[in-house]
């Protein structure tokens, strides 16, 4: 992520190529279906949400700016994405999903991990050579660290589909351990690719297995609107002129004499409170001042003739 002319090996090249522009779900011919969902263009949304706040969670690690961006997402089987990431280190981290009994899992590769090391501790991104097997004490807070904030982003982000909460549960360096997800087990696989300056991208996977997400199948089988969705006319002419007969008082103040508490324990029916009005009084709409005016008659009645109108808006009587 940081170190410009680190080396490559083939799971990060892997990593790098394009996945093309729609989930890659296509099935064998006589093989169980591994996508119940359709298009997944719900769960794509859900990502690119997460994205937008994904570097937060790093960027107190590494200590600098980055970006962060979702890549398109594939659905295999939990066999096939091992043997896809190759031989190499990497955390596996396994978030429960509430309500339910479901779990999802972050993996982090492990020359990124340490990497995130030492550069939390003022390195310039130096990690092991060679690469040790397992993490050291620090290197798994660190895991544990992402995995928290993760964990609360992915709530933010699932918040317009379902409420659901995701609780990291532990960390294993072997996916063989993970007893949450069988090798044949379909998963659902979003990447994202996080990155500073003109170094070499970092590449986080968060995995949902397919059955976890079952209960929430017609929820993931929705659309979601963008922002540029027309609005319905009917609706925006009847909401208009709803709104336009909302009723407000208005009133005026003619004058506001002040007299001590000793005189008005002191008042009797005929007694007379002397007042002096303005040239111009004020003109209030419910608790706001709508303008100035001046007092005389209209039709035998008496009126105020506006002289001035001050600026409002809709939002100030809300």
């Amino acid at each position: 992520m940081v170190n410009d002319g680190s080396t490559t090996d083939l799971a990060t090249d892997r990593r790098a190529r394009p996945r093309g522009g729609k989930a890659a779900h296509a099935e064998v011919l006589g093989s169980a279906k591994l996508n119940p969902f359709g298009d997944l263009h719900t769960l794509q949304h859900l990502s690119a949400r997460l994205a937008r706040n994904l570097r937060t969670g790093f960027e107190p690690l590494a200590r600098q700016a980055g970006r962060c961006w979702a890549e398109p997402l594939s659905v295999q089987r939990f066999n096939d994405y091992i043997a896809e990431r190759g031989p190499g280190l990497a955390a596996w981290a396994p978030m429960h999903i509430s309500p339910g009994s479901g779990q999802a899992l972050i993996v982090l590769d492990g020359h990124f991990v340490f990497e995130l090391l030492d550069l939390f501790f003022g390195g310039n991104g130096d990690v092991p050579s060679p690469m040790p097997g397992e993490f050291t004490p620090a290197a798994e807070t660190i895991v544990r660290r992402i995995s928290t904030s993760i964990a609360a982003l992915l709530k933010s982000a699932w918040e317009p589909v379902a409420r659901l909460s995701f609780e990291p549960t532990g960390l294993e360096a072997n996916p063989a351990m993970l007893s949450a997800v069988d090798g044949e087990d379909a998963v659902i696989v979003t990447r994202f690719g996080i990155a500073t300056g003109s170094g070499q991208p970092a590449w986080v996977d968060i995995l949902y297995p397919v059955n976890a997400l079952k209960p929430h199948g017609p929820s993931l089988n929705a659309k979601v609107h963008g922002k540029t969705a027309e609005r319905d006319p009917v609706w925006h002419t009847g909401l208009t002129r709803a709104v336009m007969g909302v009723r407000f008082p208005v009133r005026s103040v003619l004058a506001e004499p002040r007299i001590s508490l000793g005189r008005l324990l002191e008042l009797k029916e005929g007694d007379v409170i002397p007042i002096t009005i303005a040239q111009s009084v004020e003109v209030m709409v419910a608790a706001n001042r709508l303008g100035t005016g001046t007092v005389g008659t209209s039709n035998g009645r008496a009126a105020i003739r506006l002289s001035s109108i001050e600026q409002i808006s809709p939002e100030d009587f809300q």
